[in-house]
């Protein structure tokens, strides 16, 4: 498969000790080296680097520069490659990438880099997720999972399942296609049913495995929610160690949602401090808390705030019960007052003075099963494209378990679903839009 040539800035725009130019194309080497004064780079060995001078159009020095050279196919995208280091700075990046783009080069598009390494058969189409998961995880845990999927190792999931699919389906073909042959088992539904059944079970646990993962990836939606005054904003503070949001004695003052983002023992909290839920007549005060309930039903976590200074009131109690049936932890807050609540469940905390709070961690690590986070496998898959394929891929298996009545030819037609949708969680079968949205979340240069 051949392109044309393009270019983008690999390092971010900006004041810095140097910025990357990487070029990727079968004219790379060529064109580059018609604007480059210094050693004749196509006829430099491959994975060498070079020093001289980016020229303009009149032989000019626009930069000082190194050039690296790596010749096709040990290469990324395994095409020629050139990159060049220039000095770090907005207005020399610009010039020499304009230099650069006047020889007919053309400006690469969001992680078409990544998008030709995947074309060129050099990654999977889960490395290349993994990629950019790379560059944007939130944390430790999420570097790891990306690790895993660039490695192959979480590939090696899948492919070791579409193996399996497809020696089922080769079996059984052959008992359609050839049974006068002696050497083949002859697969009856007693053979069948129960291995596809088995196939269900490994994709169950590859699935709950996977969800973690997502999980850990992501962050958890976790939604901190009580009455007015009970110290929902206070804990958010607490928490981030921060005056993130504003703080009074007046019920009332959080009227809408504030975001923050934590880490916590290797995840990932995505924290909304919502507006304290009662009844008001304030049209403002209403909007904050219609997207508290709102914020309530989409959250993986509740952080349920009560003020154990005070009795249980009617709100406490509704909230309790709206509550109930999500994955929440309850706070009795303003640990270093009265405890008049008299409630059996809760950790007691301080948001004043940040008692409490490690207790807290350690509860929603376990809330969330994840005690065992540090030596847990993390290769599995972890977005919500993969994921959804394997879900279908064991729905379309468990259609075949259903429909075991009917005669055994019939039951590929399912089983082979499930091997499509397989090969599509790896992009071996995949459309032209998928491609397009995936890397268009990249960034640009890579």
């Amino acid at each position: 498969m051949i392109f044309d040539t393009i270019v983008a800035v690999a390092t971010p725009f900006g004041t810095g000790g140097i910025s990357v130019l990487r070029v990727s194309g079968s004219e790379a080497i060529q064109k580059v080296n018609s604007i480059f004064n210094g050693k004749d780079l196509s006829k430099v060995k491959s994975h060498t680097a070079h020093y001289g001078f980016i020229l303009d159009s009149n032989s000019d020095v626009i930069d000082e520069v190194m050039v690296t050279v790596m010749k096709a196919p040990r290469t990324f995208t395994k095409e020629d490659v050139v990159e060049i280091s220039a000095h770090g700075g907005v207005l020399i990046t610009n010039n020499v990438l304009t230099r650069v783009l006047s020889t007919g080069i053309r400006m690469a598009e969001r992680g078409e880099f990544t998008e030709r390494a995947f074309l060129n058969g050099r990654i999977d189409l889960i490395q290349a997720e993994s990629i950019n998961d790379l560059i944007h995880a939130k944390n430790n845990n999420a570097v790891k999972i990306a690790a895993k999927g660039i490695s192959k190792e979480t590939s090696n999931q899948i492919i070791n399942l579409r193996e399996e699919v497809l020696d089922l389906i080769a079996k059984i073909e052959v008992n359609i296609d050839y049974p006068e042959y002696d050497d083949a088992i002859i697969m009856t539904k007693d053979i069948v049913v129960p291995a596809i059944s088995e196939l269900v079970k490994k994709i169950d646990k590859i699935l709950i495995l996977s969800r973690k993962n997502m999980m850990i990836k992501e962050g958890i939606k976790t939604a901190i929610i009580g009455k007015p005054n009970v110290g929902k904003s206070s804990l958010l503070n607490a928490l981030l160690d921060e005056d993130k949001a504003i703080v009074s004695d007046y019920a009332g003052t959080t009227r809408d949602t504030i975001e923050a983002t934590i880490n916590l023992a290797g995840i990932t909290l995505n924290l909304i401090d919502t507006a304290g839920i009662r009844e008001t007549k304030d049209y403002i005060e209403t909007l904050g808390i219609e997207r508290s309930i709102k914020a309530i039903s989409e959250a993986e976590l509740i952080l349920l705030v009560l003020d154990q200074n005070q009795k249980l009131s009617k709100e406490d109690q509704e909230l309790l019960d709206l509550t109930k049936n999500k994955k929440r932890i309850i706070i009795k807050n303003k640990a270093d007052l009265n405890d008049n609540i008299k409630l059996n469940e809760g950790i007691k905390i301080s948001s004043v003075n940040k008692t409490g709070l490690k207790e807290l961690e350690n509860q929603i690590i376990k809330i969330l099963s994840l005690e065992d986070i540090e030596n847990s496998n993390l290769d599995y898959l972890s977005n919500t494209r993969q994921i959804g394929k394997l879900e279908e891929a064991k729905i379309a298996l468990g259609n075949a378990i259903e429909n075991q009545g009917l005669p055994i030819d019939l039951l590929v037609i399912d089983i082979t679903k499930a091997y499509t949708l397989l090969l599509e969680i790896l992009g071996e079968e995949y459309q032209d839009n998928l491609l397009n949205e995936l890397f268009s979340k990249f960034c640009l240069g890579k």
